[in-house]
């Protein structure tokens, strides 16, 4: 999936090419040509991007300029258009002339189609290695498998990389023009910055024998007390922080319906016009009360999708 209509995580030119992750012998020879992607898991996954410009790109080092043993074994993220193999392993940065760190939250918005898609998937197959050492099922030791898409323990048990399904709702009122309102949450558990005050789409992990919508459902009346109606999909992305998939979704409600927020979860919800987001995101100041000015979602997150969508019309 590609262009700027998807979320910006949700953009990738990669083949993920799964029959070669159980062919060894390709796997060697791909290894031997491959463009590989370090990621050091001791400094939040960051990876090297080089230029100011939009867009940055992404290092990427042949498998041989590798500078130390990396601590993952080779994880094989798919093809690319021009054939060359795309890896990625766990290691410490190399040191590069006019490059530097990053995380994806930091450039994720700003990476070209191919490299947020390389980095996404990178990320999100590294956290899981990290969180699945042992099996589940038996509590033995897991070992990689399956050129990073699987982990097997000594019996034979195996786990497959898994996501955790979670919702993320724009909430409106279904009023047209620069008067309409969104419900957006400042989370409970969110570090205060002086004179700041960030508001968010609400959002919450499906329960199981939940479907998407019911969680929106859900989720919305626990958080600020209100009901929605009118529920519509408008796309997913990852979250490999540490493995989450976010569906998006608009809703309508009645902006006469009193809120009523879990402190344990919102700290404040409020309706906002479209001239007042439009205000914040051209940088002006929106007061939130307390003397903080408002600050939106960051611009790697589906949130910020979803509140584009909204003061565009799209609901």
């Amino acid at each position: 999936m590609t262009g700027e209509a998807v979320p910006p995580l949700a953009r990738t030119t990669l083949d993920r090419a799964a029959h070669r992750r159980t062919d060894p012998g390709w796997l060697a020879e791909a290894w031997e040509q491959a463009r590989v992607l370090v990621l050091d898991s001791t400094d939040d996954g960051r990876a090297l991007i080089r230029g100011e410009g939009a867009p940055p790109e992404l290092v990427l080092v042949g498998s041989g300029e590798l500078p130390e043993v990396p601590r993952s074994v080779p994880m094989f993220l798919g093809v690319e258009p021009d054939g060359l193999p795309v890896f990625a392993v766990d290691a410490p940065l190399p040191s590069l002339p006019g490059t530097r760190a990053v995380s994806l939250r930091e450039v994720g918005h700003l990476l070209a189609d191919r490299d947020a898609g390389i980095f996404t998937t990178a990320l999100a197959l590294l956290n899981w290695h990290l969180r699945h050492g042992y099996s589940a099922s038996t509590g033995h030791p897991t070992q990689v498998d399956e050129a990073g898409w699987s982990r097997i323990d000594p019996g034979g048990d195996r786990a497959w990389p898994r996501t955790d399904p979670a919702m993320i709702v724009l909430v409106h009122d279904g009023v047209d023009g620069p008067e309409g309102r969104c419900l957006l949450g400042n989370n409970a558990t969110w570090p205060r910055t002086p004179g700041q005050r960030r508001f968010s789409c609400l959002a919450g992990y499906v329960e199981p024998g939940e479907s998407a919508e019911a969680a929106v459902l859900r989720e919305v009346r626990e958080e600020v007390g209100v009901g929605v109606a009118g529920i519509a999909y408008a796309g997913s992305q990852a979250w490999p922080f540490p493995g989450s998939l976010m569906l998006g979704f608009l809703a309508r409600a009645d902006a006469d319906e009193p809120v009523r927020v879990d402190p344990a979860e919102i700290a404040q919800a409020r309706w906002f016009t479209r001239r007042e987001i439009g205000a914040a995101l051209a940088g002006e100041a929106v007061d939130v009360g307390g003397g903080d000015r408002l600050v939106l979602p960051p611009p790697s997150s589906i949130a910020l999708f979803l509140v584009h969508r909204w003061l565009d019309g799209h609901c």
